[in-house]
């Protein structure tokens, strides 16, 4: 197999990764063949893998627009993957040239090119970090070189608890970050659900992604719920990605309640 040039040295190319996935989910480029190949058998298992991913992204968007929108400047992008194609950075600046972002990745891919991409702008960076471990992420040079804590963050988890297994307490995690930030602060969710009508389909999906770095870890609605205890929920609640906020022009979108989303405000 040969290594792209793009690709840093001791990243091994030839175990899928959940990041490079996405990106390819997404149209990017910044993946390699084993991800493509993974992506792609996803695919043939569940066909409407890609329109979940984009719904996820989609979702993203409409959150960071809200809460630029309520006074928020400031986002810590926690298991942000690569940031390309309308990413956290693109949204909120966008809205405020002012705002500031901080993307945490435990893939050395994402974080090179993320570096590359970020290079000439001076209000958001990329780093290594591992979600599992809250608090070296917000101890981080990088991140209180950047984010003020003494100001409201949001603290965004997108798709990335799903990858978190019950033993490494993913509520704790949350719990970690909200002590972190400030009240007036945010932490903005979207998980992975099992819709009941398709429990066979997920158990397919969940499957190749055992074989990957990164298996999955479908959680319910209530699941994720709790996972925010402490933190006031935001209507709508817990709801698809596509039901969170929809804006005039997702009308006709399809529902995705294989991803749930939630927002939580820190009191």
């Amino acid at each position: 197999m040969t290594r792209p040039e793009w690709a840093p040295e001791g990243i091994d190319i030839s175990v899928p990764n959940a990041a490079r996935m996405y990106d390819y989910s997404l149209g990017g480029f910044h993946n390699f063949a084993v991800d493509r190949e993974m992506v792609e058998k996803v695919v043939a298992m569940a066909p409407n893998a890609r329109q979940i991913g984009l719904a996820n992204r989609a979702f993203l968007g409409r959150a960071v627009r809200h809460l630029v929108a309520g006074g928020v400047r400031q986002f810590l992008d926690v298991g942000s993957g690569i940031p390309t194609l309308a990413s956290t950075h693109e949204v909120a600046q966008q809205a405020d040239p002012r705002a500031r972002v901080m993307y945490v990745d435990i893939d050395s891919v994402a974080v090179a090119h993320g570096r590359a991409i970020l290079a000439d702008n001076p209000n958001a960076d990329v780093m290594l970090g591992d979600v599992r471990t809250p608090d070296d992420i917000v101890r981080d040079p990088a991140v209180s070189g950047l984010l003020d804590f003494t100001e409201p963050i949001a603290v965004l988890l997108i798709a990335v608890l799903h990858f978190v297994p019950d033993a490494d307490d993913p509520a704790g995690i949350v719990r970690r970050f909200r002590e972190a930030v400030k009240p007036g602060s945010f932490v903005v969710v979207s998980h992975g659900s099992p819709p009941p009508q398709r429990e066979e389909d997920a158990e397919k999906v969940s499957s190749v992604y055992q074989r990957t770095s990164t298996p999955l870890h479908l959680r319910s609605a209530d699941q994720i719920r709790a996972l925010l205890a402490g933190l006031e929920i935001v209507e709508p609640g817990v709801v698809p990605v596509t039901d969170w906020h929809p804006e005039p022009d997702d009308a006709g979108t399809e529902q995705r309640p294989e991803v749930l989303a939630v927002v939580g405000r820190k009191p």
